[in-house]
């Protein structure tokens, strides 16, 4: 058996060697990697009994939770296909992708429960499994929790086709789980992007690619410390490719996770604190939120050595402030759904170059191309990025027109185009510039919508920025910005923003008007979203 080529394979070797190490810390318990394995083996054999076997569907509905972990591996176990999707999704969204992926059962929280039974006359669902976040925790945490009404009280109807997550494990189960079918082009997951277009699209995961990916993730830290002895504070939510690589692949390497239902800062602080983590993955946004809390210093932070920052490109300033404060580097990386995570990432132990996104991961090949004519462009100069690897990502679940958009033959080899642009200098150190889509062009000239919004959150009274094209008859387009104070800044003007900006900006790239927001829109894990604001300036335009 070549546990190389499957996930749950690869958990199973780990488990036996690690047996007593901690796998999860999830709401002040500890669990190891035995107790682990035997949960999920239990839920498999739960699944097998109602009859999902290789190749079903199964939506993970639920919160980041040792109840999440369980229900990805056990489903692995049995050979079938996790859809994890964020527990905050409509009955629209949920009911789009349950028929498009056909899945077959559903996990839920009790508390999207009402959403799932709303769905379930028009989709393939045939099993729904209802959990709570505590299901899995000591009796007296349970009891403790209702007596103060911290869990909610109430019974969901349960019948044939309805089962509770908790009587599920509560089983002693006989059952003979089936061997497991060792293939690594086998798809173990379909990851659904937020994406620019209206749907989302399901993107397939082998086994293959994703052990390649997360291992390969896991490694760059290596220097500071073995990946048996790291503990991750996995902020990004386990649906996403940054959660799943990142933070489900400690698990396959014998680190250990603390896991967090929701992104509460006190409780990472005070997690990182109690637990010594090593390594914490976030986003920009958490970065900056860190830095303004109130009872940042109550904690003790020391026992981290990587902190790592993906999902958009960190703000010098934010870095410079970090460094300054605690003496460590954040380290940046690039990737996407498509490639299954990290397409590059920052070298550990030196001083990296300031805005660059990292080196190329030994598993990539990438080239810079010109958006129209696809040739590579000269070297330093700004194109997008297309990425290869072995194994790779070919196509979205039913989507052979965004397929035919997003992947390239060139010269006889299949490339996904990020829809990114990047450039790399002399050391192959690779920067982020824009996405192709929030170029914004002013007088003929291609301005980067990032590159501004830069500037601006380096302004100590500016906390975010959001930075658009505007359509205009006689420049083509106008800039226009969008900008969030911090809360306790009083009397900024929009033209002592404006004098910021021409110390550094070329006259074109000034924005002609900025607007005062509360707060900017933001993905489920945290990424500005732009488009959502460009669609709000359209449906102004329209108007007026």
């Amino acid at each position: 058996m070549n546990e190389n080529l499957n996930i749950y394979a690869a958990f199973d070797q780990i488990s036996t060697e690690m047996a007593e190490q901690t796998a999860v810390y999830y709401l002040g318990t500890r669990f190891t990697y035995q107790k682990l394995k035997k949960l999920s083996e239990k839920f498999a054999c739960a699944l097998h009994n109602m009859g999902i076997s290789r190749g079903d569907k199964i939506i993970i509905y639920i919160p980041n939770s040792i109840h999440w972990i369980v229900v990805w591996l056990g489903a692995l176990r049995i050979g079938a296909i996790c859809v994890p999707v964020t527990p905050i999704y409509t009955p629209h969204d949920l009911k789009y992708i349950a028929n498009d992926c056909e899945a077959d059962a559903i996990v839920c929280a009790d508390t999207n429960y009402g959403y799932v039974l709303k769905v379930l006359p028009e989709t393939s669902l045939k099993k729904v499994i209802i959990t709570t976040l505590v299901d899995l925790l000591p009796w007296w945490k349970r009891y403790f929790g209702t007596l103060f009404n911290i869990i909610p009280k109430g019974k969901i109807a349960l019948d044939e086709n309805t089962f509770s997550f908790k009587k599920l494990l509560a089983k002693d189960s006989t059952t003979q789980l089936p061997e497991m079918e060792i293939d690594g082009q086998a798809v173990a997951e379909i990851i659904y992007t937020g994406g620019t277009t209206k749907f989302p699209k399901g993107v397939p995961i082998t086994h293959e690619l994703f052990l390649v990916s997360s291992r390969e993730q896991i490694k760059i830290s290596e220097s500071l410390f073995p990946a048996e002895k790291n503990v991750i504070l996995g902020n990004a939510p386990l649906f996403h490719i940054l959660g799943q690589t990142c933070s489900l692949g400690i698990l396959l390497v014998g680190g250990s996770l603390l896991v967090l239902p929701k992104v509460n800062l006190d409780a990472a602080l005070q997690g990182i604190s109690q637990f010594k983590v090593k390594t914490m993955i976030g986003v920009p946004t958490l970065y900056r939120m860190i830095l303004e809390h109130e009872r940042l210093d109550q904690y003790d932070l020391s026992s981290v050595e990587y902190w790592f920052c993906a999902g958009d490109v960190l703000p010098q300033e934010v870095g410079r402030r970090w460094l300054e404060k605690f003496g460590k580097t954040i380290y940046q990386g690039y990737g996407a759904t498509e490639t299954c995570g990290g397409v590059a990432m920052c070298p550990v132990g030196i001083d990296n170059p300031p805005k660059s996104v990292g080196q190329i991961l030994p598993s990539k090949k990438v080239r810079i191309i010109d958006v129209v004519s696809l040739k590579p462009v000269e070297p330093g100069e700004p194109g997008e990025l297309v990425v290869k690897s072995d194994p790779m990502v070919a196509a979205y679940l039913n989507k052979p027109q965004e397929t035919e958009k997003s992947f390239l033959d060139l010269d006889g080899e299949l490339w996904y185009r990020t829809g990114d642009i990047l450039s790399m200098d002399s050391d192959e150190n690779f920067y982020f510039v824009d996405r192709t889509n929030d170029i914004i062009k002013v007088k003929g000239y291609r301005v980067s919508a990032s590159e501004i919004e830069a500037v601006l959150q380096e302004h100590p009274a500016v906390i975010e920025s959001c930075v658009i094209g505007v359509a205009d008859e006689k420049t083509g387009q106008r800039i226009k910005a969008y900008v969030v104070l911090k809360e306790d800044i009083k009397g900024i003007t929009g033209y002592e923003l404006l004098k910021w900006c021409r110390q550094t900006l070329v006259p074109y790239k000034i924005p002609q008007h900025i607007e005062f927001r509360d707060m900017l829109p933001k993905s489920k894990v945290g990424k500005l979203l732009r488009r959502e604001i460009r669609s709000e300036e359209e449906r102004r335009s329209e108007t007026m």
